[in-house]
């Protein structure tokens, strides 16, 4: 019987893939650092920057599933990101195991138009060097036949689960849920793709059952009819029976607050994807898999519910 094996379990999207390989009565296996027990799950502790604890946590795998959710911060990045690669692709070499990389776009940098599979790597942030860097290394290992792997990569994300994540769901469903604003980052009237994490997870269980999707790159369902950002707090507001009411944190306010935060001064060179608009496209999974994604309007709704 296949092993499934969550490497980094606990974070938003292993929560959402977890239920549904134990759904689809999935032998699986979860791996971090402290791992809840779980009836009916393998639970594994390791550490990930270690190459001995990998290959032990990885060990009888068939497939890989490497959701690991670094701190964030560019040091720590720096410092584990290259190791936990690394080390996983080499465990999973040893195992025989199929590796599925849960990604992000950072490695594009900004971008004019959609966002796709095809998108050159152009990187303008420190965190999207780091993250090319991690990602040619295992698209690098696949070209030359030595691991089959795949990347999934996600748009922005939110949803159910998401509460410190997500700028969705921080920003937006917890002022809400506390009877507070709305806050959105720099412009509120651009379009800017959100990946449901529902759909994420789905996705992520089809790409793994299906021989032909290995050796490729694949963008996440995400709906294409995108919403504005006052468009998503309008929603939201209903959806939570809160007037609609917000803030738009400028530049300026972002950096004060990077000033006593860290998270958030850790956040600033990303700031092009929110002064832009932000389209992401996931055409080739949506034909591949005939997969409509979740609409922001019921996404929202579903998130909602989260929060009441």
């Amino acid at each position: 019987m296949s092993l499934y094996t969550i490497l980094g379990a606990g974070g938003a999207i292993a929560n959402e893939l977890l239920p549904i390989l134990i759904e689809a009565k999935e032998r699986v296996r979860i791996v971090a650092r402290h791992p809840k027990q779980i009836n009916g799950v393998e639970s594994v502790s390791a550490d990930l920057s270690d190459a001995n604890q990998t290959k032990e946590a990885v060990k009888g795998s068939s497939v890989v599933y490497l959701l690991v959710g670094l701190e964030y911060d560019y040091k720590v990045w720096a410092e584990k990101w290259p190791l936990v690669m690394r080390n996983t692709i080499d465990a999973c070499k040893a195992s025989g195991a199929k590796l599925i990389f849960f990604d992000n776009v950072y490695m594009y940098g900004k971008v004019e138009g959609w966002m796709t599979e095809e998108t050159a790597f152009n990187p303008c942030s420190k965190k999207g060097i780091l993250r090319a860097s991690i990602v040619s290394e295992l698209l690098n290992e696949i070209k030359s036949g030595t691991i089959t792997g795949l990347i999934a990569r996600s748009a922005d994300f939110y949803g159910t689960g998401a509460t410190k994540t997500s700028v969705p769901n921080m920003l937006v469903f917890d002022n809400f849920s506390k009877g507070k604003k709305a806050q959105w980052l720099v412009n509120a009237k651009l379009p800017h793709s959100y990946t449901y994490i529902p759909d994420a997870g789905k996705a992520l269980y089809l790409l793994a059952k299906d021989e032909t999707a290995f050796n490729q790159t694949w963008h996440l369902p995400t709906h294409k009819n995108l919403l504005t950002g006052e468009q998503f707090i309008a929603l939201a507001a209903e959806a939570m029976h809160q007037p609609n009411k917000s803030t738009v944190l400028s530049k300026f306010m972002i950096r004060l607050a990077g000033l006593f935060i860290k998270p958030i001064k850790e956040s600033y060179e990303m700031i092009y994807q929110s002064d832009s608009i932000y389209l992401f496209d996931s055409t080739k999974f949506e034909k591949h898999f005939g997969f409509e994604p979740t609409s922001y309007e019921d996404g929202i709704k579903e998130t909602a519910k989260y929060y009441l």
